[in-house]
């Protein structure tokens, strides 16, 4: 039998640990995407994940539910959780009118926030509220400064690229009625989200929308599933669902352009990717990094 020595087998150890480690989920993301209905009562992980990245313990969260058409029920709701976590301070940005967005008041709460917590309801709403104004202008400087950690569930998923799924129908085959499209926030600007993927049928939907923004990535995100960006371009999966990618950087041919809005859509060489829990994507690159098995 052949004998090991005691420093190779020491450098396996290591090596060994070091392997596990990258393998092991961070919980430090600037930007979360949720696709709705996460857990909010068991284990609470992609909540969990969000209060972590914001600090923990010391975490200063702002609230914002101004999709939804009970904001003060809602906003409650994740101020529970949220406090009931432990974070240091949480407090609700109860926007309910575009004026308010120049106030001062809110600009004050949000310098103090280490996390944006951003709910879900209707994301034309949202869209209308805050799209070009300070508020959203004070978040993208803090973000790039990597002073802060933002997250989206539902309509707050939806909003996070330049160009956003307003709404649409599913079901269906691919056409241009499909799909309802307007201008995002911007947060990620590379991507098309569509949530609530899976369970509401909604590829045909992603499939319409890249047809007519061949330039995004579209990122489809089930409910309870969500993408954790790490500020150098990848992701990491968490949750119980997947996440199906539409990558249309090698898109040869498209009938978009040419045809009538109820009319059936073709789209040649796209790229598909359906990842899980523990996968890593390079969403600036278009590449899986990492997936388990």
């Amino acid at each position: 039998m052949p004998l090991i020595n005691v420093r190779d087998s020491s450098m396996l150890e290591m090596k060994s640990r070091l392997a596990q480690k990258s393998m092991a989920i961070s919980t430090r993301y600037p930007v979360m995407i949720i696709g709705g209905a996460e857990d909010k009562t068991n284990g609470c992980e992609i909540l969990r994940a969000f209060f972590e990245s914001a600090g923990g313990s010391s975490a200063n969260i702002g609230i914002i539910p101004s999709a939804s058409r009970e904001p003060t029920i809602v906003g409650d709701r994740y101020y529970q959780i949220f406090t009931g976590m432990g974070a240091a301070q949480v407090q609700i940005l109860d926007i309910r009118f575009r004026t308010e967005c120049e106030e001062p008041r809110w600009q004050d709460v949000l310098k103090g926030c280490t996390g944006v917590f951003i709910t879900g309801g209707d994301q034309l709403r949202l869209r209308d509220l805050l799209c070009d104004t300070p508020i959203v202008d004070s978040i993208k400087t803090r973000l790039q400064s990597s002073e802060l950690v933002i997250a989206g569930t539902s309509a707050g998923a939806a909003i996070m690229g330049e160009d956003m799924i307003a709404g649409g129908s599913s079901g269906e085959s691919p056409n241009q009625a499909l799909v309802d499209l307007t201008n995002g926030l911007g947060f990620v600007p590379e991507l098309l989200v569509d949530q609530h993927f899976h369970n509401r049928n909604r590829m045909a939907r992603l499939l319409s929308a890249i047809a007519a923004h061949p330039n995004r990535l579209g990122v489809g995100i089930d409910e309870d599933t969500c993408i954790a960006l790490g500020g150098d371009g990848t992701f990491q999966v968490l949750g119980k669902g997947t996440i199906t990618i539409v990558d249309p950087g090698s898109l040869t041919h498209t009938n978009h352009p040419v045809t009538g809005e109820d009319s059936p859509l073709s789209l040649h060489n796209l790229r598909v990717h359906v990842l899980k829990k523990g996968d890593c994507y390079d969403y600036k690159k278009r590449a899986v990094l990492q997936y388990h098995s």
